[in-house]
Formats: structure tokens, sequence, C-alpha cells
């Protein structure tokens, strides 16, 4: 069984800082694509930013230039890194990997999420 478990959400002032971890645990033989998701309420889930297994890195025009994505393929962990925060980031924040396991298909796994405050 496959576990993706996110950590570093929080509250935080407007012009701040998070780093958010997620790290994939399980018989995991490797991992392809790593992404982080974030839902506002009453929002549908969207895109952030994702990063493949050789390091390509793609952000949502509202991120670019404020978020950085990154992972250690070691430790099977996806790192955001989140700077000059705006109230309008302020959702609940998903881990996404795409695993293939030991034994078995290709699956796309989520977290369970971390929530991201921004005040204002």
């Amino acid at each position: 069984q496959v576990q993706l478990v996110e950590s570093g959400g929080g509250l935080v002032q407007a012009g701040g800082s998070l780093r958010l971890s997620c790290v994939a645990s399980g018989r995991i033989f490797s991992i392809d694509v790593m992404g982080w998701y974030r839902q506002a309420p009453g929002k549908q889930r969207e895109l952030v930013a994702d990063i493949t297994s050789g390091g390509t890195t793609n952000y949502a025009d509202s991120v670019k230039g404020r978020f950085t994505i990154s992972r250690d393929t070691a430790k099977n962990t996806v790192y955001l890194q989140m700077n000059s925060l705006k109230s309008e980031d302020t959702a609940v924040y998903y881990c996404k990997a795409r695993i293939l396991q030991v034994t078995g298909p290709v699956y796309n796994y989520w977290g369970q999420g971390t929530q991201v405050t921004v005040s204002s």
C-alpha cells in the first residue's frame, strides 16, 4: 500500500513564506510526476506545480515567480517553497504522485491535504 503524507501548512501573514513537504511511502518501485494541487472553498481543485522524474517543472501562472517545486528522489519527497504569499493562496494543498508499485499498475495517489491560510 502506498501513502502520501503532507506537512508544513499553517497560518501566515500576507508576504510571508511556507514550505510544504510530501513523503511517499510503501512498496514503491518508481515515481514519475509529483505535484501540488490546491482547492479553495467553493472552487475546483487546481494544479499549482508539478515536477517530473527528470526535473522538468510546470507552474500555474498565478504562482510563477513566487513558488518553487523541488523533489528528493532518494527520499521519495516533493517540496513546495511558497514565498510572497497572498490571501488568494489560501486553500487546502494536496500532494499527488504517479507511482509504479513493486507489484501492480501505475496509479495516481493523493495525500490527505494540508491547510494553508494567508491572512491579509
